[in-house]
């Protein structure tokens, strides 16, 4: 093989299924539908996903637009339902609650965020909740949703959703797709690595069936392994588990036998060595709890997800382990890293099948027609770099800000030496209640607002345009945007019924 470099890329190579892979694959197809190009990719069905992953972010509802999959045909086939936000419970110390949503708050108002009139009036009338100024929180406190309106009607009607299903069906349903579209599938397993002498490059891949696949741009799609990036490439990784305590998980599905029950959102709930997620599909539940085996053994982790099943287990338990932390280079020579084998940030905030999506819009917008680009490269991996870095600190956030006693982990991260990032990021909120960002970030400054509220963090200080207004001026104009969205939410219908009559999926 020639100088990979130098030459348009005719043959990709996926390495590795499951929702990494088979996104990617479908992504590529539908990107390079108008070009000459053969999409392969290699998948062994005796090895399984870990396909836990049930719960995304609203970037997953464009994702599927951008593919052209009709909504409501995707969330029959996969037994989706829909997401407004995560609920929080126990986090900042037991009997605590609190709702992040994905939408704004509120309306800016001369080109001040909402939260500082909101912090103004705080200070006269104490008993605010940040909440009540979220579409999205109220819809999700009466187990309700309704789909946005496009163009929305009030900037208190922009908010945006996700979706929970079932990954495994989700990739199927994408490689269905991938297939239609020319994506060659070969049950097989890696054996061995053909790289070119010169310049490093892989250029075929040999196959336990006795194939040898060339390719002129690999992906690796093969979970936390990373076969081609880590074990062929050795691009090298950075541990973050002195930050992230948490390694370990276990998952058990349980039955959902009521409709009513599917609720429009996910539950995280804190406990002594981690956090508990429910998650309800149309079908069943998804259940797991992620932990530090610093702090939990096994045995212990799965008795404490036990005694929080609402309803009987209908699967068997898994139990996981993973390491948190980046890969150092996303791209390396003519080799991509998409999903786990690109690094791993526990499931908090849902952020898995985000980050195998911006892996995906990365390797697109930078995609090497002509050959390989360094400057390309380059860019792709800072680009990883800073979004991992900035959901680590966000992810982190959740932590450090806890008021939970008697408990070895969560005192060990009260006192944790933070990212300086993060740490400015905080200090900057409490001087002056402005939030930093540094785009590209997966989550803006709602979500961050959210967070600090919830955790009880305040701003000594807040914009003078706000603090200046008359309470009296303030409280009504707040008064009014409650009002307005409690009424908004309390036309929609409830989460169970709009899933009985738009999307249901077969029993």
């Amino acid at each position: 093989m020639a100088n990979a470099a130098q030459h348009s890329i005719k043959q990709i190579v996926i390495l590795g299924g499951g929702t990494a892979g088979w996104m990617t694959a479908a992504s590529l197809a539908h990107y390079l539908r108008h070009r000459q190009c053969q999409i392969t990719l290699i998948e062994s069905c005796a090895i399984g996903t870990v396909g836990v992953g049930e719960a995304t972010i609203p970037s997953i509802v464009n994702f599927n637009h951008g593919l052209g999959i009709d909504e409501l045909e995707f969330l029959r086939a996969t037994q989706g339902s829909f997401k407004l936000g995560i609920q929080f419970e126990d986090w900042l110390e037991p009997g605590s609650r609190f709702f992040h949503p994905f939408s704004d708050y509120g309306i800016d108002h001369q080109t001040l965020p909402f939260h500082h009139y909101y912090y103004a009036l705080k200070a006269h009338e104490q008993a605010l909740e940040l909440g009540d100024y979220s579409l999205a929180c109220q819809l999700a406190r009466q187990g309700r949703f309704a789909q946005p309106r496009q163009p929305p009607q009030s900037p208190l009607g922009d908010y945006g959703y996700a979706y929970h299903f079932d990954a495994g069906r989700y990739a199927l349903f994408l490689r269905e797709y991938a297939e239609q579209r020319g994506v060659r599938r070969i049950d097989a397993r890696m054996h061995g690595v053909t790289r070119n002498a010169e310049n490093g490059f892989i250029e075929a891949l040999s196959l336990d069936d006795g194939q040898r696949v060339q390719g002129d741009l690999f992906i690796d799609c093969s979970g936390f392994r990373a076969l081609l990036m880590q074990e062929t490439l050795k691009t090298g990784f950075e541990d973050w588990s002195h930050w992230l305590f948490a390694d370990s998980a276990v998952a058990v599905q349980s039955a959902l036998p009521h409709a009513e029950d599917i609720v429009p959102y996910t539950r995280s709930i804190a406990k002594d060595a981690g956090w508990v997620w429910h998650i309800p599909l149309q079908h069943r539940q998804g259940n797991g709890y992620v932990y530090s085996s610093r702090f939990c053994d096994p045995q212990r982790a799965w008795d404490t997800l036990s005694q929080c099943l609402t309803h009987e287990p209908c699967s068997e338990p898994r139990h996981l382990s993973f390491k948190t932390g980046r890969s150092l280079k996303m791209w390396e020579g003519n080799c991509v890293a998409i999903g786990l084998s690109s690094g791993f940030l526990e499931p908090l905030e849902s952020t898995s099948i985000s980050l195998i999506q911006t892996g995906i819009a990365h390797l697109l917008q930078f995609f090497p027609h002509q050959g390989i680009d360094p400057v390309r490269v380059k860019e792709v991996n800072r680009r990883h770099r800073h979004e991992m870095e900035s959901i680590r600190d966000f992810i982190l956030l959740h932590y450090i800000l806890n008021q939970r006693q008697h408990n070895d982990m969560w005192h060990a991260y009260r006192n944790l030496s933070l990212p300086d990032t993060l740490e400015h990021k905080i200090e900057l909120f409490k001087s002056c209640g402005h939030i930093v960002q540094y785009p590209p970030e997966t989550f803006e400054t709602s979500s961050w607002l959210t967070m600090f509220e919830g955790f009880g963090i305040r701003p000594r200080d807040i914009d003078d345009r706000a603090s200046q207004m008359p309470a009296s001026v303030l409280s009504e104009q707040l008064a009014g945007i409650r009002q307005q969205l409690r009424h908004v939410a309390a036309q929609a219908d409830s989460h169970a019924s709009v899933i009985a009559k738009h999307c249901a999926a077969p029993r």
